[in-house]
């Protein structure tokens, strides 16, 4: 992936692409092309203190200028709140290009070339800062304003008038913001430091004006660096939460580059026996997966994973774990990282139910959801379907059975089976617990309470795969399979016989919902599904004709009254329109999955993917957005890189790449085989 000077040169442009690099933490560096800060959340540390959250901009910004031959070349780009924009560095830009996930700068100042890079040490709070002169005519020397702050990433800086304690020693800083703050330490070899006390004060960020928040910052130059280069030579700044950085840091991106090129060769090695050639954004987003694992300890201590949602603003989910752990790690060739998720969050279930998140500052997790704990069945069915390991099922087969229990006689937000039907019915008012979740003023912009369509497919599908996990461990499966029947002879009830399609919420305040929502597609892609196969292949039919897009599916029609085409404006706007119209990238996943399964042309599935990749360069450069506008022509929108947009896109490859194999779900693909109510 690389971009020129039509893109570097071009201030709009530079500033709308935006790079990423993590540490396996929850800590992570990101910013803009131009290197202008637009978001409060940009800066090249971001340390995860108590991992993976407790999230804290430490190192903003290094404030470049190269001088070459007597001449200066201010790298930088700063636009201030006035709308001036000065420096201008991405005028000197000739390039920019991703490594993997690392990204390269290539600056052209007269005749010389400079090259920068940017990367974090593997499981460290720790970012590295390489500059390398590719080429110039003598020695250039190079001068560096460090931009410090110590503020939660959602925080910003207002103030202006305290001083940092800067130590230094020889060619190493330690920055403590203020008494108590964890040390930020700054190494620079063969470089010299002084100590610095001026404020920067009104640094423009117009993303978050974008999303109606606090649209300018003050941060502190703290230090100045200054190094000087010889034709062919190198330059490292490496700064880290975690204590003094070692002084030979030579090996650092050699460290970077095998972990990347491991991460590719298990993905490649699981494919091996299918000999598939996959394209370049498919290898892309192999890398991109690996952002969002990190690392959470359990209850007991010991050390498990995660999966963050997504960067820059969100921590770890239950639902967007769940949901992402198949094509974040069982696609990627990394069965023992879903294992150690699924073992990290059997920790955390209470009262049968999966928590929905965890809180940035480490409270106690939130249990406000309905359906994560149904797809944690749905990830440890995949996990067993990929590894058929026995082992792991039969050691969380005594928690899922407790969660069936709970689920039928009865968890918190009335979650409980109707005895009447076999399914389950969820809710009250105050509460969003499916993933259509937005709040406006304390009311619920989608309420669905009663009995959702796409809780209900995940809970059918959850009783037959405990009726098979049963059997496989010798273990009584007569219960299952009678609360299955029943939930599978009740799902005939979402089948809306007048519109051809399901109706999204059954037995709801006001009767049932009949919108046209995409949340059915799971009834369609799931193995076991409550539907026939030509009602299968009717909800196919209409989510592809009225809600599918090149880059996901829409969460309205735009012949629906409440369609919202457009995500812009503050927050509650935002929000009142998240789940109202934009599209959804993770909704791929299903969909292909459900076109798969019911004889759908897979060359036709292959096209329909073939378009995902495009998404990878037009703003989460090498990654893919949490949203897109429902409007043409489906501007991205949200998180520049969320975790199950980036596993679902992953998963769709591969589901295709297997079905023209002949083999969908690790079994030979076959229709009369399909359970059939």
């Amino acid at each position: 992936m690389r971009l020129g000077r039509d893109i570097c040169g071009n201030a709009e442009a530079a500033q709308a692409k935006e790079w990423l690099v993590c540490n396996g933490k929850g800590g992570y560096a990101s910013g803009t092309v131009s290197g202008q800060l637009t978001r409060g959340y940009h800066g090249l540390l971001v340390a995860a203190l108590a991992p993976p959250v407790g999230r804290t901009l430490m190192l903003v910004a290094l404030l470049e200028t190269a001088v070459v031959g007597g001449r200066r070349f201010e790298l930088a780009t700063i636009r201030w709140k006035d709308g001036t924009l000065a420096p201008m560095g991405y005028r000197m830009l000739e390039s920019f290009s991703l490594e993997g996930t690392v990204p390269v700068w290539r600056y052209a100042c007269g005749e010389a070339l400079i090259e920068k890079r940017v990367w974090m040490e593997a499981g460290a709070n720790t970012t590295h800062i390489e500059y390398r002169l590719l080429h110039a005519q003598g020695p250039v020397d190079l001068e560096m304003a460090a931009l410090v702050d110590h503020r939660d990433y959602h925080s910003r800086t207002w103030g202006g008038q305290g001083q940092a304690d800067v130590r230094i020693d020889g060619d190493l800083a330690a920055i403590t913001a203020f008494p108590g703050a964890s040390p930020l330490h700054i190494r620079v070899a063969g470089g010299r430091l002084n100590a610095e006390g001026n404020w920067y004060r009104n640094f423009d960020l117009a993303r978050e004006r974008d999303r109606g928040l606090q649209d300018s910052e003050n941060h502190l130059h703290a230090l100045t660096i200054r190094a000087r280069l010889a034709p062919g030579e190198t330059f490292r700044v490496v700064a880290s939460s975690e204590g003094a950085p070692d002084e030979d840091q030579a090996s650092a991106l050699v460290r970077r580059q095998t972990y990347e090129t491991d991460l590719l060769g298990r993905w490649a090695r699981r494919r091996v026996d299918q000999g598939i050639d996959a394209p370049d954004w498919v290898r892309q987003l192999v890398l991109a997966a690996d952002q969002f694992i990190a690392i959470r300890h359990r209850a007991d201590g010991s050390e498990g994973h995660t999966v963050i949602a997504g960067y820059p603003w969100f921590a770890d989910w239950g639902r967007d774990t769940m949901v992402s752990l198949p094509g974040l790690t069982l696609c990627t060739g990394r069965p023992e990282i879903a294992a150690s998720i699924l073992r990290t969050f059997a920790a955390y279930i209470d009262g049968g139910m999966l928590p929905n998140r965890f809180p940035d500052a480490g409270e106690q997790p939130e249990y406000d959801t309905v359906d994560a704990g149904l797809w944690y069945f749905d990830a440890i069915r995949r996990y067993h379907e990929e590894t058929r390991d026995d082992g792991l099922l039969a050691e969380l087969y005594p928690v899922l059975c407790d969660m069936i229990d709970w689920h039928c006689r009865g968890t918190c937000y009335r979650i409980a089976r109707d005895a009447a039907d076999g399914l389950l019915f969820a809710g009250e008012l105050g509460q969003q617990l499916t993933w259509m979740d937005a709040r406006v003023d304390g009311r619920e912009i989608t309420p669905r309470i009663g009995k959702p369509v796409e809780v209900n497919a995940l809970w059918y599908a959850a009783l037959r795969f405990m009726e098979a996990a049963a059997r496989r461990l010798g273990r009584p499966a007569g219960d299952f399979r009678r609360l299955a029947d029943a939930a599978e002879a009740g799902f005939g009830h979402f089948w809306n016989q007048d519109a051809g399609y399901c109706f999204d919420v059954l037995d709801g305040p006001g009767g049932h919902e009949a919108v046209l929502r995409p949340n059915q597609i799971l009834a369609a892609s799931l193995p076991d599904s409550g539907l026939t196969l030509d009602q299968r292949r009717a909800v196919v039919d209409v989510c592809e004709r009225v809600l599918l897009t090149s880059c996901g599916l829409r969460t309205l029609p735009p012949s629906d009254p409440d369609y919202r085409g457009r995500f812009a404006g503050n927050q509650a706007t935002r929000d009142a329109a998240y789940h109202r119209g934009p599209v959804w990238g993770w909704l791929i996943g299903p969909f292909i999955e459900a076109h798969l399964r019911t004889g759908g042309d897979v060359g036709l599935a292959r096209m329909r993917i073939e378009a995902l990749g495009d998404q990878l360069r037009i703003e989460g450069l090498g990654t893919v957005n949490e949203l897109f506008e429902g409007d043409e022509p489906m501007a991205p929108r949200g998180c520049v890189a969320q975790a199950w947009s980036v596993a679902e896109y992953l998963r769709a490859w591969d589901l295709v790449a297997s079905a023209e194999r002949g083999v969908i779900g690790g079994r030979v693909l076959d229709l009369e085989t399909e359970r059939q109510p």
